[in-house]
């Protein structure tokens, strides 16, 4: 059964031909197969091979135990997907176009059997004229899309002779090899963070579009809206009028005389302006036209806690003779200037003590901010699975946890409609990238004009929506790759720099700067910025890379260090203007893992928890890394026994849940640290503006990064993330070596901030100490700033106290003014520092109690005798639960009443009778009570 309508829609997109008919390929029959192996099998679009062979039954659950390793054969073998009868089409028609929005990766696709076109990247728009070959078929026409084995592709492709090569360790491989040589996603070919399943198929809407003459079909469209004379990168007049520039994409055949028509509508379905474009032009493939709107005619956007995410529908409408409408877009838009500032700093920041160099920070609509947020990356390994409410559920918990910006990661595959759909909606900057990461890759001209096509499909694709903040070339390409070349090849870093710059400026770059005046480009994520811009060029960049001045600050940082050792250590920290990704990995939970693995397997150094752990990776197909995974895990297992106590429960289950959670305290403790140390950079010479952690969610039940796992459960990391990027937060140093301790107070607020601080000092008994230190000072912080309130030296000030009984609790109230609004109110923030480490603490049984309220749907923690450190509240299976507030401390006598969000529950509410509580001192005991725990098995 195949299904006809006159439009088709996308999200909060319309797209309409007045007179086209378009067939959505989704509601066609289709059958997926493989005559070697003797397999077919209904199948679906979009989709991909491995999903369709689960749902009927030829393989397991894809996540499940070590299937990644003994499903490799589905990404080492061709499907071909074929669709039954298209019935309803007309012969009648100008043209026949087939439409795919995405293919994954590498097919060959027939039409009755006749060769219609191959495709050769998963990220292209391809577009097939097929009328001669409709007229052809005998009976309804039929599609058949044979995908090839884009592993075995690329192999092929590396071995070609005189194929392009590279200094030892450039190319990162993880596991499959050679994915530099294809344009599909990297990360299906493994990373450190997920699996290797390399899948194959439809996995992007498809359509059959039928034209008259005249007549056209809108198959991709660009709204660019900015200020007056702006330039990407350039800072612009925040007064100047709106430019309103429109660009349709269009096939079929427009009549000798179109005009372009727009109506603004906002949210209440109120028109705000309407007209005829100017500056129309028209070629045999595009529409363009622009207009101009006074300054202060709309309402500005902006990001989350920034102010209003205000939104307007533009509609864009070609007219023919007598005002008829050949064809409609309509997307919904927003007004706001977002920038990535990397000039030099000015002689008035000199004055203000920034360090010398250039900036590098983000301004919206006129205003730096800081930046507060972490690394998105693929949610699936199978992108069909990835549904609005999914990422709507996700996205929610990124504004729960006071964030602002997300960087989509490179080597993912670029987001969907519905995604940049919700960052507009709910204020999340999406810091965006070009799939290109950890590798260097090909120059060849068929490779840099399909990476051409790609960069000119997704920028026009995107750039109508407000969260789209910048556009970078790829990850890690000169902090880490070039600097591989230089380090292991420096004769023959020229060459690689020149093919560097041949792909990410003068292609990508070029591609942005061609299509968008409103959107930043800086070729990699890590670098130094740009030494200087030159817009006579139609690429302006000239990179920084390594012409820099000692004392002076440049850039953006990342930071990996695994000798847990150093942590909490701030002299180990990078110094620069913003940090986009740093972190440590950690344990998914028992409930996590119990969604994937055998009980069997539910201990720390199981084979399956092993070889499921991809940091490191093997590097090549090896199933049986055990020796490089066992250097992730030990990495987590020594962070636990140098900085907390040891888990030795009785029952191994208990046991196993203890150490994962052991694992979570202390990334979510490291990220805390480093995130009060790059805030507290913003009233440092550096003029640090901004973190972004990694990694926000994970992509499937393993040891990661992640701060949110597969299902959406919160780990320990995600609720400090949620405290630590309030507004106002105070925040404790302490030089184990020297014994310095300082306290700051950082705000990252437009207007200065007034109030105290106090500075409390107990045993873990709770008694308080009497000490000489001050218990309390001023605080006047300026805006997006930060500063010291509070310092001693421990060693004098604690002389004849024991310190592994001694914790200082910190906490402000100021009174200041939220961002973008004429009132006042109060902000207040709590710390805690223990003076020695938790595993050397010599810690009181806290007391805890736990109860909850059926009239307020709350639970209520107390801690009875005692300070109790990073107190969890923790619930069983079948529900993912996101609490006000977890992973706290207690002070004694201190009750905490705690609310929950309901994410998803198959327990119809019966998660709330396993609620369990503990703290840091459980760790320290031979039993563990557990919530719930259900081995969720797969079908056969």
């Amino acid at each position: 059964m195949t299904r006809w309508s006159s439009h088709a829609a996308v999200a909060v997109s319309l797209i309409t031909g007045a007179t086209s008919q378009v067939l959505d390929l989704s509601t066609a029959d289709w059958t997926v197969s493989n005559p070697d192996l003797n397999v077919s099998v209904p199948g679906s679009l979009p989709s991909q091979a491995h999903l369709d062979l689960y749902n009927a039954r030829v393989i397991g659950d894809p996540y499940y135990g070590l299937n990644n390793f003994n499903l490799r054969w589905v990404a080492f073998n061709n499907w071909t997907y074929t669709s039954g009868p298209l019935t309803g089409l007309s012969s009648n028609t100008s043209s026949t176009w087939l439409v795919f929005n995405g293919l994954d990766t590498f097919t060959s696709i027939e039409m009755c059997g006749q060769h219609v076109g191959t495709t050769n990247n998963q990220f292209r728009q391809w577009l097939f004229d097929v009328s001669s070959l409709l007229s052809t078929c005998s009976n309804d026409p039929y599609l058949s899309i044979n995908f090839g084995s884009a592993p075995n592709i690329a192999a092929a492709i590396a071995a070609q002779p005189g194929q392009e090569t590279w200094p030892f360790n450039v190319e990162i491989n993880y596991e499959i090899q050679n994915r530099q040589f294809i344009r599909k996603e990297q990360s299906d070919f493994g990373w450190d963070w997920g699996p290797a399943f390399a899948p194959a198929g439809p996995w992007q809407p498809a359509y059959v579009v039928q034209l008259p003459s005249p007549g056209v079909y809108v198959h991709n469209s660009m709204f660019d809206i900015y200020r007056e004379g702006q330039l990407p990168l350039l800072l612009p007049d925040q007064t100047a009028p709106w430019v309103v520039n429109a660009s349709l994409d269009y096939v079929g055949s427009a009549p000798s005389s179109v005009g372009l028509t727009y109506t603004l509508k906002d949210s209440s379905n109120q028109t705000v302006s309407s007209g005829t474009l100017n500056d129309v032009n028209i070629t045999d493939s595009t529409m363009t036209g622009m207009v101009t709107l006074p300054d202060g005619s709309v309402d500005l956007w902006w990001p989350n806690g920034l102010g209003n995410q205000t939104l307007y529908y533009l509609t864009v409408s070609a007219v023919g003779s007598g005002n008829s409408t050949l064809a409609s877009v309509t997307k919904r838009t927003a007004f706001r200037t977002i920038v990535l500032n990397e000039f030099p700093i000015t002689d008035l920041q000199l004055s203000q003590g920034v360090a010398p160099g250039n900036n590098w920070h983000f301004e919206i609509n006129g205003h730096e901010f800081y930046a507060k947020g972490s690394n998105f990356i693929p949610p699936d390994a199978f992108w069909p699975r990835v549904t609005q409410d999914r990422i709507e559920s996700l996205f929610q918990s990124v504004i729960d946890a006071n964030q602002n910006m997300l960087r989509v990661w490179a080597s993912g595959a670029y987001s969907p409609d519905f995604l940049y759909d919700l960052g507009d909606q709910m204020g999340i900057l999406l810091w965006s990238e070009f799939e290109f990461g950890d590798a260097l890759y090909p120059v060849d001209a068929d490779f840099l004009e399909n990476c051409r096509e790609e960069a000119y499909y997704q920028v026009r694709r995107n750039n109508h929506h407000p969260s789209l903040a910048l556009w970078a070339g790829g990850n890690e390409l000169e902090n880490l790759e070039l600097q591989t070349v230089n380090n292991s090849a420096p004769d023959e870093f020229d060459r690689y720099q020149a093919e560097y710059e041949t792909l990410f400026l003068y292609t990508l770059g070029e591609t942005v700067f061609n299509n968008t005046h409103s959107i930043s480009y800086t070729p990699s994520s890590t670098s130094n910025g740009w030494l200087s811009l030159d817009f006579n060029n139609v690429q302006p960049i000239t990179e920084r890379y390594y012409n820099t001045t000692p004392g002076s600050v440049y850039g953006e940082t990342d930071f990996y260090n695994y000798d847990s050792s150093l942590a909490f250590n701030t002299s180990a920290l990078p110094v620069g203007r913003f940090s986009n990704e740093f972190g440590f990995h950690s344990m998914p939970s028992l409930q996590s893992w119990a969604e994937e693995v055998s009980p069997e397997d539910w201990y720390f150094n199981s084979s399956v928890v092993l070889l499921r752990n991809q940091h490191y990776p093997p590097g090549d197909l090896n199933t049986t890394n055990f020796r490089n995974t066992s250097l992730g895990m030990g990495e987590m297992t020594v962070a636990v026994q140098n900085w907390y106590p040891v888990p030795e429960k009785t029952d191994t289950v208990a046991n196993f849940s203890a150490w994962c959670h052991a694992t979570q305290i202390f990334q979510a403790d490291f990220y805390t640290f480093e995130i009060e140390f790059y805030r507290r950079g913003s009233g440092m010479p550096n003029r640090q503006l901004g973190s972004l952690y990694w990694q926000l969610e994970d992509i499937w039940q393993a040891p990661t990064w992640a701060g949110i796992e597969y299902d959406g459960r919160w780990k320990v990391l995600h609720y400090r993330a949620k405290d630590i990027y309030q507004n106002v937060i105070i925040s404790p140093f302490l030089n184990r070596t020297t014994g310095d301790l300082e306290v700051y107070v950082t705000s990252d607020l437009w207007t200065a901030a007034t109030g105290t601080a106090n500075f409390s000092f107990y045993s873990w008994d709770g008694t308080p100490l009497n000490l000489s230190t001050p218990a309390e000072a001023a605080v006047n912080v300026g805006a997006i700033n930060s500063t010291r309130v509070f310092s001693t030296n421990i060693n004098d000030s604690l002389k004849g106290y024991d310190i592994s009984n001694v914790v200082l609790n910190v906490q402000t109230e100021v009174q200041g003014s939220p961002i973008n609004q004429n009132t006042t109110q109060t902000f207040s923030h709590s710390s805690w520092l223990a003076m020695s480490r938790l595993g050397a603490a010599k810690f009181v049984d806290p007391g805890l109690t736990l109860s909850y309220s059926n009239v307020t749907s709350k639970f209520t923690v107390t801690a009875t005798s005692g300070v109790a450190a990073w107190v969890w509240l923790d619930y069983g299976s079948g529900a993912v639960i996101a609490f006000d507030d977890n992973g706290f401390w207690l002070a004694k006598g201190e009750s905490r009443e705690i609310g929950y969000t309901t994410k998803s529950d198959s327990t119809n509410g019966s998660w709330v009778n396993g609620v369990t509580v503990q703290s840091m001192y459980n760790q320290t005991q031979p039993e563990l009570t557990l919530p719930p725990i259900v081995a969720a098995y797969p079908n056969p």
